[in-house]
């Protein structure tokens, strides 16, 4: 058996490995030659960690060989290939976060002091696009916010649409078939429950997603006519946000004064910088998202049903299980795909959650219907 030490080496080095992939298959996407060469240079940075981690081992007399790209980062690949791969810089970003999140707590736990490049990270791409690359700030915000965009609304509210499908229309199948083991009773039952689930669960995420954008769009509005109506006061502003920043009183109020000088610029800069918005956010569509969720919800809320079409009383009832497990495990493991967490932790704590919420249904409907027998 491997010691621990070196299968925590072994998945760090496959982190990076992963990580070195998926930058080199997004700079191959991107259309942009400024920006598609930043994560190329990401991707070698990445690449040179894992050998890096490589040595380390041998020199400790561990001999590993380079792995290559998982299962996960493959799918994810897949994903940005079909969906755009908007949503996996957000994915890969947030790893990188809670991989320098890691370091730090694990030189705290060990007291090893910290050398202040531990979120190296996560500021990589900041540096080289401001000294290397010379990407503009907009290109900058383009990267950063890309994973709140439509291709991640529509996966999030796949997975999401899924799940509740499947777990809350088992739990009413489970529930009614406990109280009736009766076959035409399930169906219009779970029938009901999978349309009215489906139709609730888009309506609620084009709600969502289209209130966020009306907000941030009134908020815009709103923030050009003062730029219109007081433009004094929000170069005051402006001079306040760029001395927050660090610069000198003086040239702060030079580029604030620069940059009213363009109200449409001056709108764009304060949006960002005052108002905290990402125009990135305001192309989500809010269709996509409901789509995406009537859909998946219908599918996940199909499974536990699907064999009473054919099938009544026991028989369908331990079909649904079956098929319900099944659909729980997949749904938990494609969870991980967004996590990096391990496919049988996440797969099994689904489907013991799923099955626990079933079982209780069952229970009660059992109950309920004895009482009424009786």
């Amino acid at each position: 058996m491997a010691h621990p030490t070196t299968r925590n080496f072994a998945a760090s080095v496959q982190t990076e490995v992963d990580a070195a992939y998926l930058y080199e298959c997004i700079a191959a996407a991107e259309p942009d030659p400024g920006i598609s060469s930043v994560f190329r240079e990401l991707s070698k940075i990445e690449a040179g960690h894992a050998q890096g981690m490589l040595r380390g081992l041998a020199q400790q007399g561990i001999h590993v060989s380079m792995p290559g790209p998982s299962w996960r980062a493959r799918v994810l690949d897949r994903i940005g290939k079909i969906f755009g791969y908007d949503y996996i810089i957000g994915v890969m970003m947030d790893t990188e976060k809670d991989i320098a999140r890691a370091v730090v707590q694990q030189k705290t736990n060990e007291n090893m002091p910290l050398k202040g490049d531990e979120g190296n990270h996560v500021k990589i791409l900041q540096s080289l696009l401001a000294n290397k690359h010379k990407v503009s700030g907009e290109q900058l915000s383009r990267i950063e916010g890309r994973h709140k965009t439509v291709g991640g609304n529509a996966l999030r509210a796949a997975v999401l649409g899924a799940n509740d499908g499947l777990v809350s229309n088992m739990s009413l199948v489970m529930g009614v078939a406990g109280a009736t083991s009766g076959q035409s009773a399930v169906l219009l039952a779970g029938s009901a429950g999978l349309l009215a689930g489906a139709l609730s669960m888009a309506l609620g995420e084009w709600i969502s997603v289209k209130s966020s954008q009306e907000l941030y769009e009134r908020q815009m509005a709103l923030e050009m006519d003062e730029i219109e109506s007081n433009p004094e006061g929000e170069i005051k502003e402006l001079t306040l946000i760029y001395i927050a920043k660090g610069i000198p009183e003086a040239q702060a109020h030079d580029m604030a004064v620069e940059v009213m000088s363009d109200h449409s610029r001056a709108h764009e800069v304060l949006v960002k910088e005052e108002l905290g918005i990402n125009p990135e956010e305001l192309k989500s569509s809010a269709w996509e998202a409901a789509i995406a969720s009537f859909i998946l919800f219908a599918i996940g809320a199909i499974i536990p049903l699907a064999p009473f079409f054919w099938s009544g009383g026991y028989n369908a009832i331990i079909w649904s299980g079956v098929a319900s497990t099944i659909g729980l495990f997949v749904i938990g493991s494609a969870i991980t795909l967004f996590t990096g967490k391990s496919i049988w932790v996440s797969g099994t704590r689904q489907v013991v959650f799923g099955l626990l919420a079933a079982a209780i249904t069952f229970g009660i409907g059992r109950l309920i219907g004895v009482s009424i027998a009786g």
